[in-house]
């Protein structure tokens, strides 16, 4: 009896599954959970998907870099977050690499990715 399946199993309903598919390069807006106090509330956060870590579903975590007032801002989210509420995908961006981490050196229009060709509402409706 393997009691590593038997917790995979347990945990199975996988959250991650919900999401839209994207990778490095993309732009996405994750909305999580925030408690203040006893209050919960919801914030965003929009950015560019630097990097995607992780070999198993619970290990899993993505980091999300924007520029907020001319400072860049990055935030590493696990994908088994409860925290999580949605994401959202904005843009598909069109990189050679799976993890950027060239474009911290970047700024201004230099650091603008390319978009690519695909639909990305067509992608969100499947």
């Amino acid at each position: 009896m393997d009691y590593i399946k038997i917790v995979e199993q347990a945990f199975s309903e996988n959250k991650a599954a919900s999401y839209p598919e994207f990778k490095a390069g993309d732009t996405i807006t994750v909305t999580y959970k925030i408690k203040e106090g006893d209050k919960f509330r919801l914030q965003s956060f929009r950015g560019v998907v630097i990097q995607i870590c992780g070999a198993t579903p619970y290990t899993r975590t993505f980091t999300i870099r924007k520029i907020s007032n001319g400072v860049g801002v990055e935030r590493i989210f696990p994908f088994e977050s409860p925290a999580i509420e949605k994401i959202e995908l904005n843009k598909v961006g069109k990189v050679r690499r799976a993890r950027i981490f060239y474009i911290r050196a970047l700024a201004g229009k230099k650091a603008r990715i390319k978009e690519a060709k695909r639909n990305v509402a067509k992608e969100v409706a499947e």
